[in-house]
């Protein structure tokens, strides 16, 4: 009895052998890939933390250095967190304060170049969407209309459809076309939802050019046709 336990051990251990013999080194493989892409992505979960935490220090700096209207130093905060943290949200948050401050101070070049950067460069929709809705405004007292016209027909997210409305209304109101303005104008008003305070600005280019606004009725709030 013994030696058939026996024998059937060597059997088996024979057919393991055979086993790993012709497996051994394609399970290795695998095991290290395995452990590779375990090992890297935590390096990477770590660099993320580190950039993320490097980057909303000099972010702090930056909001600090913008409440002294200092722009020259305020360009070498935001140039070093554009080289070393450019793809953080710190950044594209870090471009749209610089771009106000610039704008306060007369810097309108130096706006209009670190907006387009953040429209160019975010992986954020809504920071691209903030940043040419912006640049629009800076290209509209510019009297750079065509440029203006071109910023608004790019992609954006639906939550941003009446203000690219009401800024397209802006440029046509700008060069005296008062009737693609007011369509532009009831287009924003009708997509706004009842009631927001934004809509009341609305009202008020509407009724500039003479336009009533539509009239909801309590059927109907909140959806305007």
């Amino acid at each position: 009895m013994a030696n058939q336990l026996d024998l059937e051990e060597q059997e088996q251990l024979d057919q393991l052998k055979h086993f790993w013999a012709q497996y051994g080194n394609l399970i290795s493989w695998f095991l290290i890939a395995v452990l590779s892409v375990f090992a890297g992505w935590n390096a990477y979960q770590y660099w993320q933390r580190s950039q993320s935490t490097q980057a909303a220090a000099l972010f702090d700096e930056l909001e600090r250095v913008a409440k002294t209207n200092d722009t020259l130093k305020l360009s070498r905060v935001l140039g070093d967190m554009k080289e070393k943290f450019a793809s953080t949200s710190y950044a594209q948050q870090a471009g749209l304060l610089s771009a106000k401050v610039y704008v306060e101070a007369g810097k309108q070049d130096e706006a209009k170049s670190v907006l387009s950067w953040v429209a160019d460069t975010s992986s954020d929709e809504g920071y691209q969407a903030i940043a040419r809705l912006r640049l629009v405004g800076i290209l509209i007292e510019s009297k750079a209309y065509d440029e203006a016209l071109k910023q608004l027909s790019g992609s954006f997210p639906a939550d941003f459809a009446a203000l690219v409305a009401d800024r397209r209304g802006d440029v046509y109101f700008a060069q005296g076309k008062k009737s693609e303005a007011g369509a532009e104008f009831l287009k924003a008003y009708k997509t706004l939802d009842e009631g927001a305070e934004y809509s009341r600005l609305v009202e008020v280019k509407l009724a500039s050019l003479g336009i009533s606004v539509p009239v909801v009725s309590s059927n109907s709030m909140g959806d305007k046709k």
